[in-house]
Formats: C-alpha cells, sequence, structure tokens
C-alpha cells in the first residue's frame, strides 16, 4: 500500500509539472522578443530608440499588471491568477495575426502589451504558486527547480527567433527601402511580419494546452503555516506597504532587482546590434551569438547553484556583477569580434542574480511576500525604460559605445551583494553540509 506522503507527492506532480511549463512559456516569449527592437528597426525603418519600444510596451505591461496579478492572488488563489493570466497571453499572441495584416507598428505594440501583461500575472502567480505546493522548509528548493527551466525556455526562444524569424529578413538597407516603388516595399513587409507572426499564434496554442491542463486539474490546496489572525499580511494594503518600505533588504532589493532587469534587457536585446555593426556580421549570424548567450545562461544557472555550495550567495552576487560591468566596459572600449565574446560571457554573469536578489529581498517576509512579490516583478519596468536609453545612445554613438550605459546598471547588482554581506553575522564561506545556504538563492 503507498502511504499518505506517496499519495500527497503523486497529487501534487502533475500540478508542479504545469506550472513548470509556464515557468518555460514565459522564457520562451521572453528573448523571442528580445531581436524584435533589431527586426522593427529594419522592417520599419525606424531609429534604435523608437524600436526600442517593444521593450516599453513589454516590460511597461509588468509594471501596471504585477500588482494587480496580487490582488487576484490574494482575493482569489494562485491557480485563478495562472489562468488569468494564460488567458490574456493567449489573446496577446493570437493579436500579432491582425497585427500581421495591417503591417502597424502600433498594432504590433499592443498584441506584445496583451501578451507581456498575462505573463506578469502568470510571473506574479505562479512563483508563490510553487512556494506553496509544500511544507515550508524546502519551498525555495521547490522554486529553484521550477526556476531551472526558464533558461530552457530562453533557449527555446532565441532558437525560434534565429531560425524563423530573423533569417527571413530582406536584406535591402533603410536607403535601399527608401528607393523601392510602394508596392515593392509592402511586398517585402508583409513577408517579414508574416515570419514574426507565425511562431507567437503558433505558440499561443502552447499557451491554451498549458491552459486547459492546469484548468483541467485539481491543484493542491495551500498549505498554511500560521492561523489567519497572526498572519501580518491580513492588516490591510497600505500597513503591509509601509513594512515593506521600512525592510531595507526588501526596499533596496527592488533597486537593485530594477537595474538587474535593465541590465538583462539590455544586453540581451542589443547584442545582434553590436555584433552587426562591429563585426558585419548579418542577421542570421548575429542572432546565434544570442543563442550562444541563452546556452551559457543555462550551463551557468546550474554552475552558480554548485558554487553557492561553497561560497555564500551575497558573495558571488557582488563578484559576478563586478565582473559583468567589466566585460560591458570591454566590449563598449575594444568593439569587435572579442567584444562579441565579452557580452556572451555577459549571460554566465546574469544567471545568478535574478533568483538570488529576489531570495534575499523576500527573507523573513512572511504572508508580506504575497504583496512584496508583485512590487519585485514590477521592477521589470527597468527593461521598459533603459533599453530606450541605450538605444538613444545607440543612435548617437553607435552600438560598441552604448553598452556603457549596461555596464552601469550591474554596479547596484554589486553594491546589493556587498550590502547583504555586511549586514549578515554569517561568514562568506559556507560548506555543502549546509544545505540551507544553497536553498536560500531561490
Amino acid at each position: 500500500m503507498p502511504t499518505r506522503r506517496e499519495f500527497v507527492y503523486r497529487d501534487k506532480l502533475l500540478p508542479f509539472i504545469l506550472l513548470v511549463c509556464c515557468f518555460a512559456a514565459w522564457g520562451v516569449v521572453a528573448t523571442m522578443t528580445d531581436p524584435l527592437v533589431q527586426v522593427f528597426s529594419t522592417v520599419f525603418s525606424m531609429s534604435t530608440l523608437q524600436a526600442s519600444l517593444v521593450q516599453f510596451a513589454y516590460y511597461g505591461a509588468y509594471f501596471l499588471l504585477a500588482l494587480p496579478a496580487a490582488f487576484i492572488n490574494q482575493r482569489y488563489s494562485y491557480k485563478t491568477g495562472v489562468l488569468v493570466g494564460l488567458g490574456l497571453a493567449i489573446v496577446g499572441a493570437l493579436l500579432f495575426y491582425p497585427a500581421s495584416l495591417a503591417m502597424t507598428y502600433g498594432l504590433f505594440l499592443l498584441a506584445l502589451f496583451t501578451l507581456a501583461g498575462g505573463l506578469a500575472i502568470l510571473e506574479t502567480s505562479a512563483n508563490p504558486f510553487v512556494i506553496s505546493m509544500g511544507p515550508e522548509g524546502n519551498a525555495t528548493r521547490r522554486l529553484n527547480l521550477a526556476q531551472a527551466f526558464n533558461p530552457v525556455g530562453t533557449n527555446i526562444g532565441v532558437l525560434l527567433a534565429a531560425t524563423l524569424i530573423l533569417p527571413n529578413l530582406h536584406a535591402a538597407s533603410s536607403a535601399e527601402r527608401a528607393a523601392m516603388t510602394q508596392a515593392e516595399l509592402l511586398a517585402i513587409r508583409s513577408g517579414e511580419l508574416q515570419a514574426v507572426m507565425l511562431p507567437y499564434v503558433g505558440f499561443a496554442f502552447v499557451l491554451l494546452a498549458i491552459w486547459i491542463g492546469i484548468a483541467l486539474t485539481r491543484m493542491p490546496a495551500r498549505e498554511k503555516t500560521e492561523a489567519p489572525a497572526a498572519q501580518p499580511g491580513h492588516d490591510g494594503f497600505p500597513a503591509v506597504f509601509r513594512r515593506l518600505m521600512r525592510n531595507t533588504h526588501y526596499r533596496w532589493g527592488v533597486v537593485a532587482l530594477f537595474f538587474y532587469i535593465a541590465a538583462q534587457t539590455c544586453t540581451w536585446t542589443f547584442t545582434i546590434q553590436y555584433a552587426q555593426q562591429t563585426t558585419g556580421a548579418d542577421h542570421a549570424t548575429a542572432g546565434y551569438y544570442l543563442q550562444y548567450s541563452m546556452i551559457v545562461f543555462l550551463v551557468a544557472r546550474f554552475v552558480a547553484t554548485w558554487a553557492m555550495g561553497y561560497v555564500r550567495p551575497s558573495i558571488l552576487l557582488a563578484l559576478l556583477g563586478a565582473t559583468a560591468a567589466g566585460l560591458c566596459l570591454y566590449a563598449a572600449f575594444a568593439p569587435g569580434l572579442s567584444g562579441v565574446w565579452a557580452l556572451v560571457a555577459v549571460s554566465a554573469c546574469l544567471s545568478l542574480m535574478f533568483p538570488t536578489i529576489y531570495g534575499i529581498a523576500l527573507m523573513g517576509l512572511g504572508e508580506d511576500a504575497k504583496f512584496a512579490a508583485g512590487g519585485l516583478v514590477m521592477t521589470l519596468l527597468g527593461g521598459a525604460l533603459m533599453p530606450m536609453v541605450q538605444g538613444a545612445a545607440i543612435d548617437a554613438f553607435g552600438a560598441a559605445t552604448s553598452f556603457v550605459v549596461t555596464g552601469l546598471c550591474f554596479l547596484p547588482v554589486v553594491a546589493y551583494g556587498l550590502f547583504h554581506l555586511s549586514t549578515s553575522k554569517a561568514g562568506p564561506f559556507a560548506f555543502r553540509s549546509s544545505a540551507r545556504e544553497v536553498a536560500e538563492v531561490l
């Protein structure tokens, strides 16, 4: 006879697998969207700053909808939040079809905003949902396992962009396009935008399959470690907000995460343009460098997790942040093939940062973490604003010099690692016998 523990495990395995699919799904969309800045810059013959509105629409939706997602989770359930997020993301992905027919930049931005809004609700709901699916003692290990599939999704997203979108861009320059007749230009533009549309509409059906699976699956009840009367999160949002703002680890964690998202988005968004301008690579070849970045990101996630068995996460955060800043500055002042590989190496540093900052910022928050998680997701606003700053720098100074902006974004990340190290009583080194140190990160 199976034990009660085995029944509980089996009861939660399928829901966990379905949620893991969500982690991979938003990774696919995020990195499939990064090359669109270069794509729309080419297709619509616009400046890099104008094309950077892609990231403004995408990450701006995260900023606007993360907090409403927290209220959905608080009022209803995590499952409801996940289903609402998936549903809105499906609508956004399907909107790419009418946008490709209209061939209007504004409609593509609307589709991206709707898609990203759904992913914002999904991400705000899925992270705490995974945490709630078992005992608190191993909650971070579950989240670590689920997040490990996000880089798998990012690799798939870049592969889709590199094979389905970038090779279908016409080689004509902006000047050559300006010399074409209206009919010739529309024919080329239609083919290019059809290539953009197909992977998004196809992926809508993948999201629909996940939605159906989660809707038809009985999810485990949320486990509670405290009685409702003792939970501080029940005394109203204003009180929760005041407590969070008094918590220095959370407050500065928000700042650090904002600049991390900014740095990550800028790195992955403009690697293609950097490769093209500094090495003369075509669209497809430059896209493969972004694919290499995603592979490095995936492998480095597991290497960094192993390293946490020996060195405290805050030490690694500071060291990798400083390394990433140095690599960006090298790419800025030594343009060429070695600079491209320096940007690829930046992804190794990025792999550790989000879950480390996220984990440190939420330490000891209890029920307040429900709204705190929404606040941390809102920091994706950094991915909306800073690419526009770097885009303006590219228009003014070129892709190479613009990576000074990215390098500067890593400095608050370094400062947060040093801040946590200075305020913690533990020493810089941990040993593999202490599983708790490894679990704290994610």
